[in-house]
């Protein structure tokens, strides 16, 4: 059994939208390799990728972000505007910080480099199926810098967290897996995950990604 396959019971259903052939054909071919993936439809164009998205109700869409007619961004704003419930993943040769912060501001669950080895992309589509966040390390701090930079007209909502709940929301900004949360406070990891479910409450933050932002930006205004 491959790793971070145990909680599925069933193959990953995924699209891939890329407007190059070669490598959308390559791509189909490298994850049919792996027993939990099943690919179930292929696009060249961002409409294409809607119109498949709509009749086979994937798990994943693996999304390019330069394609014609529609590119990637919008694609991904129209599936959050359409509350589509397919998780997207971005796969792109970009390294704009600016593309990557657009890309989490619409949704996507994750994003992997074209440059890199297909283990991190078998990786990211496993974490993304088990309703986890698969942006590297690299790129979340870019993305939680830049955001954090970014001005904000009404005042942090961390001020509604409690005492632990912040403390909680801290060390999420730090990276840190709810296991390691757990051993920090020397509290159970159950517990760490209704704070947490609270805080996303509290907040409105969408996923831990924008929770570190809310919190950077918090130590930043009291710094």
């Amino acid at each position: 059994m491959q790793p971070g396959t145990e909680k599925l019971s069933k193959p990953t259903r995924i699209v891939i939208a890329d407007d190059h052939a070669m490598l959308l054909e390559s791509l189909s071919a490298l994850l049919e390799t792996q027993p939990d993936f099943c690919v179930v439809g292929q696009a060249k164009t961002g409409a294409e990728a809607l119109d498949t998205v709509s009749r086979e109700r994937p798990d994943i869409l693996l999304l390019d972000l330069t394609m014609p007619e529609i590119n990637g961004f919008e694609v991904l704003r129209t599936l959050d505007r359409n509350r589509c419930q397919v998780a997207a993943l971005v796969l792109t040769g970009s390294d704009n910080q600016h593309d990557f912060v657009q890309v989490v501001k619409l949704g996507a669950r994750g994003l992997v480099l074209k440059g890199e080895n297909s283990d991190r992309l078998f990786a990211a589509i496993r974490s993304v199926a088990n309703g986890e966040l698969a942006f590297s390390t690299d790129i979340a701090d870019q993305v939680v810098q830049a955001m954090a930079a970014e001005p904000r007209e009404a005042p942090s909502s961390l001020a509604r967290l409690s005492g632990r709940e912040r403390q909680i929301a801290m060390l999420v900004a730090r990276g840190m897996k709810n296991r390691d949360i757990a051993d920090e406070l020397r509290i159970s990891e159950n517990t760490v995950k209704r704070h947490l479910q609270s805080i996303f409450s509290k907040t409105g933050a969408r996923d831990r990604l924008e929770l570190a932002v809310l919190a950077v930006t918090e130590v930043g205004k009291a710094a």
